[in-house]
């Protein structure tokens, strides 16, 4: 069940992101960025720490609903 929710989840940021939705997801202050001449390194970390942070809360909602 989660697998697919994350299926979706991911599908839903996809098409957002497609459609100018989400735009800024990747690109925030903190995200880290380095491009040399023949290389490249990105690590969106402020990116996956807001992730981290909302999807915390989803569960911790989903927790508190559901009686546990």
């Amino acid at each position: 069940v989660l697998g697919l929710v994350l299926v979706v989840i991911g599908l839903v940021m996809l098409a957002a992101q497609r459609l100018g939705f989400l735009s800024w997801l990747g690109r925030l202050p903190g995200d880290i960025r380095m491009e040399g001449r023949n290389w490249s390194f990105y690590f969106p970390l402020t990116t996956c720490i807001l992730l981290s942070a909302l999807l915390t809360l989803l569960v911790a909602l989903v927790r508190l609903f559901s009686g546990r």
